[in-house]
């Protein structure tokens, strides 16, 4: 794993991508950070550090990932995954899911997939002569939207709802979904032929965009030693997965969250890197408001994760990648000459001046 604060990165960024685990050192010093005194000892956040070793029992070399989709729940956003096929994207949510004692629900995407079939719809009771509200799959805590991309923008749109307002309204009757909610969608970046790519304003629902990288070597050889030992992806239990922290504890960590501190440099520092996209001459679209919102509360999340009550430039470089790389647009001229998101990024993050 990489420094948090480090760019280079195998098929990803720094943190979530590829962050270092809670305690794990980020590299700041007491200079780079406001006058603020570190986080309390949390028992939410002891129980939420071994999540990792929990899901490594059955998902191989996705640590990272694993990062970002608990910085995502501390957050209350959601999560874009992207990968190809194979790198174990649903069995990562559900052994997530296993791992937080959570409800889970999988909605496979497909071209004649209507929006009633995702957040539920009025059913005839004969026997009543009433219409019922029979709930879609959406209520859950744990939505994984598998390959969104290739559902129409009408059943795309139908979680948009459900996303912002965290409920879902039928026949003009809202009705609030269970908490904690997360979307975490899936699409694959090799296969574009019959999808529907999300638009800007939807991408930029999505709190993060972590990027699963296919195993290395020896990650690979794991797998496959598993599978030799009859290992069952249907069968978590077998796998030995056990709920290592629950909801209690996502909301306690969450309320530690909100008390993290952040100082006038550091939202400086915010402020400047996502104003640096809207100049850059290789997009076409840069980081809104909601982006900077956005990297500010993953930044805080990470903090806490460490173990501090402050947020550093470190932690905001390292959430810069998965929290902007999806609400930036490459101009058609730059993409020609292969400029690719994760290249403006990097410039942008050498070229603005940190505070010290």
């Amino acid at each position: 794993m990489t420094h948090p604060a480090t760019p280079a990165r195998p098929g990803g960024s720094p943190a979530p991508g590829e962050v270092a685990g809670a305690g794990e050192a980020t590299g700041a010093t007491a200079a780079d950070a406001p006058a603020a005194p570190p986080a309390e000892p949390s028992p939410a956040r002891d129980r939420l550090g071994r999540l990792r070793a929990e899901v490594g029992k059955a998902v191989v070399g996705q640590d990272p990932a694993v990062t970002g989709l608990v910085i995502a729940l501390l957050c209350g956003g959601h999560v874009l995954l992207e990968g190809v096929p194979g790198v174990a994207k649903t069995l990562l949510v559900r052994t997530l899911a296993a791992s937080l004692d959570l409800d889970t629900k999988r909605v496979q995407f497909t071209p004649d997939l209507m929006p009633g079939d995702v957040t539920g719809s009025l059913v005839y009771d004969a026997r009543t002569a009433e219409f019922s509200f029979r709930p879609g799959p959406v209520f859950t805590n744990l939505l994984l939207a598998d390959e969104i991309n290739r559902t129409p923008p009408k059943t795309q749109a139908s979680l948009l709802e459900a996303m912002e307002e965290r409920q879902v309204s039928v026949d003009g009757v809202p009705r609030p979904l269970p908490e904690p909610f997360l979307v975490i969608a899936t699409q694959n970046p090799v296969e574009y032929e019959g999808t529907y790519p999300l638009p800007e304003a939807q991408l930029d629902r999505f709190l993060l965009k972590l990027l699963l990288p296919l195993p290395e070597r020896a990650a690979e050889i794991e797998v496959l030693r598993r599978h030799a030992a009859d290992f069952d992806p249907r069968d978590l239990a077998a796998a030995g997965v056990r709920p290592v922290a629950g909801a209690g504890d996502l909301a306690a960590a969450r309320a530690a969250v909100a008390g993290v501190q952040v100082g006038p440099e550091v939202l400086g520092y915010v402020v400047d890197l996502v104003r640096a996209t809207r100049s850059s001459p290789s997009l076409s679209l840069g980081v809104s408001p909601r982006g900077a919102t956005a990297l500010l509360a993953t930044a805080r999340a990470w903090a806490w994760l460490q173990g501090r009550g402050y947020v550093t430039p470190d932690d905001v470089k390292a959430l810069a990648h998965a929290a902007l790389r999806h609400r930036v647009q490459l101009r058609a001229e730059a993409e020609l000459e292969g400029v690719t998101a994760e290249t403006v990024l990097d410039g942008v993050l050498a070229t603005v001046p940190v505070p010290r």
